[in-house]
Protein backbone atom coordinates (compact mmCIF):
# COMPACT_ATOMS: atom_id res chain seq x y z
CA UNK A 1 0.00 0.00 0.00
CA UNK A 2 3.08 2.37 0.84
CA UNK A 3 4.52 1.44 -2.46
CA UNK A 4 1.19 2.61 -4.26
CA UNK A 5 1.02 6.03 -2.32
CA UNK A 6 4.53 7.04 -3.45
CA UNK A 7 4.13 5.98 -6.85
CA UNK A 8 0.57 8.05 -7.29
CA UNK A 9 2.49 11.07 -5.62
CA UNK A 10 4.76 10.79 -8.27
CA UNK A 11 2.57 10.52 -10.77
CA UNK A 12 1.01 13.45 -9.35
CA UNK A 13 3.91 15.83 -9.62
CA UNK A 14 5.45 14.75 -12.79
CA UNK A 15 1.88 16.46 -13.75
CA UNK A 16 2.14 19.06 -12.32
CA UNK A 17 5.96 19.78 -13.41
CA UNK A 18 4.11 19.20 -16.96
CA UNK A 19 1.26 21.21 -16.33
CA UNK A 20 3.75 24.13 -15.72
CA UNK A 21 6.05 23.67 -18.37
CA UNK A 22 3.12 23.93 -20.91
CA UNK A 23 1.84 27.35 -19.25
CA UNK A 24 5.22 28.47 -19.11
CA UNK A 25 6.45 27.25 -22.86
CA UNK A 26 7.24 30.21 -24.50
CA UNK A 27 5.00 31.01 -27.96
CA UNK A 28 6.53 30.38 -31.45
CA UNK A 29 5.30 34.01 -32.25
CA UNK A 30 7.39 35.10 -29.20
CA UNK A 31 10.45 32.96 -30.16
CA UNK A 32 9.90 34.53 -34.17
CA UNK A 33 10.16 38.04 -32.68
CA UNK A 34 13.21 37.27 -30.71
CA UNK A 35 14.98 35.57 -33.66
CA UNK A 36 13.78 38.88 -35.54
CA UNK A 37 14.85 40.91 -33.83
CA UNK A 38 18.33 39.64 -33.51
CA UNK A 39 18.62 39.52 -36.55
CA UNK A 40 18.10 43.08 -37.51
CA UNK A 41 20.24 43.80 -34.24
CA UNK A 42 23.34 42.32 -36.57
CA UNK A 43 22.35 43.24 -39.82
CA UNK A 44 21.07 46.80 -39.76
CA UNK A 45 24.99 48.22 -38.41
CA UNK A 46 26.53 46.00 -41.34
CA UNK A 47 24.32 47.55 -44.23
CA UNK A 48 24.67 50.88 -42.77
CA UNK A 49 28.17 50.69 -42.43
CA UNK A 50 28.39 49.47 -46.05
CA UNK A 51 25.97 52.52 -47.20
CA UNK A 52 27.87 55.05 -45.36
CA UNK A 53 31.08 53.62 -46.50
CA UNK A 54 30.38 53.23 -50.04
CA UNK A 55 29.03 56.90 -49.75
CA UNK A 56 32.26 58.05 -48.32
CA UNK A 57 34.50 55.95 -51.02
CA UNK A 58 32.22 58.07 -53.41
CA UNK A 59 33.84 61.57 -52.71
CA UNK A 60 36.91 60.46 -53.15
CA UNK A 61 39.18 60.43 -56.45
CA UNK A 62 39.48 57.10 -58.13
CA UNK A 63 38.26 53.33 -57.17
CA UNK A 64 38.58 52.72 -53.38
CA UNK A 65 36.74 50.45 -51.05
CA UNK A 66 38.97 51.67 -47.77
CA UNK A 67 36.10 52.95 -46.44
CA UNK A 68 33.48 50.32 -47.57
CA UNK A 69 35.35 47.32 -46.40
CA UNK A 70 36.14 49.21 -42.88
CA UNK A 71 33.01 50.49 -42.04
CA UNK A 72 31.21 46.66 -43.06
CA UNK A 73 33.92 45.64 -40.16
CA UNK A 74 32.80 48.07 -37.92
CA UNK A 75 28.92 47.46 -38.78
CA UNK A 76 29.80 43.52 -37.74
CA UNK A 77 31.32 44.23 -34.97
CA UNK A 78 28.65 46.85 -33.40
CA UNK A 79 26.03 44.18 -34.47
CA UNK A 80 27.90 41.53 -32.45
CA UNK A 81 27.88 43.68 -29.65
CA UNK A 82 24.24 44.57 -29.92
CA UNK A 83 23.11 41.15 -29.98
CA UNK A 84 25.41 40.30 -27.07
CA UNK A 85 23.90 42.99 -24.96
CA UNK A 86 20.27 41.97 -26.36
CA UNK A 87 20.39 38.19 -25.01
CA UNK A 88 22.26 39.23 -21.96
CA UNK A 89 19.23 41.14 -20.56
Amino acid sequence: MNQRNELKRQVERQARRMRKAERERPALIGQTVFVGTLGLLLALPVVGGAYLGRWLDSLSQGYSLRWTLSLIILGVIVGAVNVYLFIRE
